[in-house]
């Protein structure tokens, strides 16, 4: 029996651990078949400190790969499915992928990824979802038949975690190395974690939650609030794309207690038609989490006005997880504001020149553990030190005060970037794709109102000498774009320039370029 999963199939091994659009699977089945697949990996020669990709959705096998690493010692990288191929390249390589495990939706993409003289040695390639050659090299193996083909013979336990990929405002993603991807010592320090969590995430001491997941588990709230809300023992409904109307479904079939979302999934559904809203009965919801991006004070209000005070909202990032906390009761009293740091997060505010300033005057933000966690960009020293005012004391890039009761509010970003749907997208890198567009010389990137995704990219841009902009070379550009990037990065819309606004220095002053778009938006962020 796995170390994490011992507690729950003691106490209900027949029980549902996790529902996807394929079944459920019991709290027994599940811990066989993780005991099974860390047997498997271990005779396929993996060792402790060795790293497994995963692209994969929000489905059972994604649990079970990341039980598997955090049973065996392995550190874990959930990929973006979205990715294209070089992306996907980039990510083997700098993590040093021993295995790769994918789904067949996407085994094209991975083998491409591998495919060419300077593609990444990846030992282990894992194909979920069945054998299929047009789909896969035949190098993969079938990962039913992995799992199957592993003894039930108990392997020595050693924490593993995940590593989130995220983008940098310079050049390619980096892994984000948190407390989360320490390696090494007991597996049940994972437990310890979860349950210390467990007021954070809503989840009832009692057991008998049910965690529902409708954003993608490659995002590290999301596969945090998943794998937590497991260790305490709660089921887990997985959703692999968001859907609004099938989203109340799942809620009302499954009981769901306590759910995650961002902005543009709470504006969604609250714009589903009268009739089907009011046939939701949602009485099963007890706690419902928001974050990952500014929330218009709108849609907030009329979600609280449908599923009651049940609504909280949280301040974070995948370096310093969650760093504040507002109930919608705080909210009304203090609307606009994030909430007040947790009781082991100490947040800082300072100006420029790193030197505290007094409350309610805005700052750069910055939060110190208190339990001493800190994190590193992986392969990137340089970006490690940018993002620490002092060992300990790091930074998101936002900007913000505190007011006299400790209450935080955001006011603007320092870092360029982009929060669509609520996923962060740096300029930098779709910046450098564009310039390597044919008809493009220079170019800029950010973002603009968007009612739906909180933010839209536009790009910028100034075209070589003679190139004149029309149907037929956007289309060269976006096409470039999308061979590149992941379609969520590519730019939604253009605007061309004689050339773009530089200071002495030769820095972009995207301000100039940002700010009128926002002029009449209620928020500046």
């Amino acid at each position: 029996m796995t170390a994490l999963l011992a507690a729950s199939v003691a106490a209900h091994p027949d029980a549902a651990a996790v529902i996807d659009s394929n079944g459920s699977t019991s709290w027994a089945e599940l811990d066989d078949r993780v005991g099974r697949l860390v047997a498997a990996l271990v005779e396929r020669g993996l060792v402790e400190g060795d790293c497994v990709v995963a692209m994969l959705g929000n489905q059972v096998e994604l649990v079970e790969v990341s039980l598997a690493c955090m049973h065996g010692g392995w550190l874990l990288v959930p990929l973006n499915w979205h990715w294209v191929a070089d992306e996907v390249r980039y990510v083997l390589d700098d993590a040093a992928a021993a295995a790769v495990v994918v789904d067949r939706r996407w085994a094209t993409v991975v083998r491409d990824a591998l495919a060419g003289p300077d593609a990444p040695e990846v030992g282990l390639q894992v194909l979920v979802g069945g054998a299929d050659p047009s789909v896969g090299p035949e190098a993969m193996v079938d990962y039913d038949e992995l799992v199957a083909g592993g003894s039930d013979d108990e392997v020595p336990p050693a924490r593993g975690g995940p590593m989130f990929y995220t983008s940098g405002t310079t050049g390619r993603p980096k892994g984000v190395r948190s407390s989360l991807a320490h390696l090494g010592g007991p597996p049940e320090i994972w437990t310890l974690m979860a349950h210390s969590l467990r007021p954070v995430l809503g989840l009832p001491e009692t057991g008998g939650a049910v965690q529902g997941i409708c954003g993608p588990m490659y995002h590290s709230a999301q596969w945090v609030i998943s794998m937590f809300a497991l260790l305490c023992d709660a089921t887990l409904v997985l959703q692999h794309r968001f859907d609004p109307d099938e989203l109340l479904g799942l809620i009302d079939e499954h009981g769901v207690t306590n759910l995650h979302l961002v902005p543009t999934q709470m504006s969604r559904l609250l714009r589903l038609p009268a009739a089907r809203r009011e046939t939701f009965d949602g009485t099963s919801l007890r706690s419902v989490l928001h974050g990952a991006a500014p929330c218009p004070p709108s849609v907030k209000r009329s979600l609280i006005e449908w599923w009651g005070p049940i609504v909280t909202e949280y301040y974070g990032g995948t370096e310093g997880g969650f760093i504040s906390m507002i109930t919608a009761q705080e909210w009304r009293e203090r609307p606009g504001s994030v909430g007040r740091p947790l009781e082991v997060i100490e947040i800082v505010v300072v100006d420029g020149e790193g030197r505290r300033v007094p409350t309610g005057t805005p700052g750069d933000l910055y939060f110190r553990s208190l339990l001493g966690s800190s994190f590193e960009y992986h392969n990137a020293p340089a970006k490690t030190e940018a993002a620490h005012l002092e060992p300990g004391l790091a930074t998101l890039g936002d900007i913000g005060y505190l007011d006299d009761d400790g209450y935080l509010f955001l006011s603007d970003r320092r870092i360029d970037m982009v929060v669509s749907g609520g996923v962060n997208i740096y300029p930098a890198e779709i910046e450098a794709v564009l310039v390597g567009a044919g008809p493009v010389v220079d170019a800029a990137v950010f973002g603009i109102p968007d009612e739906d995704m909180g933010e839209s990219v536009r790009a910028a841009l100034v075209l070589h000498d003679g190139v004149v902009w029309n149907g037929t070379t956007e289309a060269e550009v976006v096409a470039h774009c999308r061979a590149h990037l992941a379609g969520y990065k590519c730019p939604r819309s253009f605007e061309v320039h004689d050339e773009l606004p530089r200071s002495e220095a030769g820095k972009l002053l995207k301000r100039s370029l940002r700010d009128p778009w926002w002029a009449d938006s209620d928020r500046s962020i």
